[in-house]
């Protein structure tokens, strides 16, 4: 019998690179989103529910183009991401944002509608169906108590990148398995070599093409909404003056779990290469990939039917 695990899809900011949700560009041979491929692939993997991390206003447009495609197929949750989790004194600065307080703090707006061990993805990236049923045999295993296990699943730098530009990893040390330090970076190919330049730090360095770099995918128990709880508070009074451009980056977080000795975070290496649309250009790309899976046999040509 299978365990309960859900897929976190952090969605919040869907479409913004393309001016919004309904100019989302559909990539599949028959109007297929990139999200509709990650939740076939996590449900061929066992996953059981899907949980949705939405803004509310666009609630309604994503039930209709994409909640109700699913729907009939795995169980579908929506959480939003508002500011309920933000004490008072904190309200006014942030209120000015022009968009989300970041990754962390997405997945903390989940917290009431998680209560199994879950994995995390970013809506607008292809992950690849390897990544999913190593994640989903991973979930099973997990420790429910202190310390508390995590895990990750790593991809390699080259399988990552765009020809269009620079995009945003989180390049990892990993020590006898586990994840040591994660530095979230601005990575680019510049004259033959990748440049990761640090988001905190500013300093640039150059990286080997199978360097393990994370996407997001990441392995929790529910033990973690704590800890996120815990560091927003230290996060908000520490960046008090700077609250309408910081991120709450979730890596961060789990950066910060493994320092304080709350969790240790198992690195589990794909193989897959991402697709994903970080500029327009990228879209081209992405069908093409996506319709030759579809020949291969790995996807039906109308995915859910």
């Amino acid at each position: 019998m299978n365990k309960d695990k859900t897929l976190l899809i952090m969605a919040a900011g869907l479409g913004s690179r393309y001016g919004g949700l309904k100019q989302i560009e559909p990539m599949g041979p028959s109007g297929e989103f990139i999200i509709d491929y990650s939740i076939y692939d996590a449900k061929k993997a066992g996953f059981t529910k899907v949980v949705f991390i939405i803004l509310k206003e666009n609630y309604e447009i994503f039930k209709e183009t994409i909640g109700k495609r699913v729907e009939p197929h795995i169980r579908v949750e929506y959480a939003f991401q508002d500011n309920r989790f933000i004490p008072e004194e904190y309200l006014s600065k942030l209120n000015k944002r022009q968009k989300p307080l970041g990754t962390g703090y997405a997945i903390l707006c989940a917290k009431e509608k998680v209560n199994e061990p879950f994995a995390v993805i970013n809506a607008d990236d292809f992950y690849g169906r390897d990544a999913y049923y190593k994640a989903s045999k991973i979930l099973d295993t997990l420790s429910k108590n202190p310390p508390y296990e995590y895990a990750m699943i790593g991809y390699l730098v080259k399988n990552t990148m765009t020809e269009n530009g620079s995009v945003k990893r989180g390049v990892c040390e990993v020590e006898n398995g586990k994840l040591k330090n994660i530095t979230e970076s601005s990575i680019e190919k510049q004259n033959k070599k990748i440049i990761a330049t640090s988001l905190n730090e500013g300093t640039s360095f150059e990286i080997e093409e199978d360097t393990i770099v994370s996407m997001n995918l990441t392995l929790f128990t529910p033990s973690f909404f704590r800890h996120l709880e815990k560091k927003l508070n230290s996060f908000l009074e520490k960046n008090k003056k700077d609250l309408t451009i910081c991120e709450f980056f979730m890596p961060d977080a789990l950066f910060s779990a493994i320092k304080e000795g709350y969790a240790t975070v198992e690195v589990v290496t794909t193989t897959s290469t991402w697709y994903g649309v970080t500029y327009k250009e990228d879209a081209e790309m992405v069908k093409e990939n996506l319709k030759r899976l579809t020949e291969e046999g790995e996807y039906h040509k109308n995915l859910w039917n």
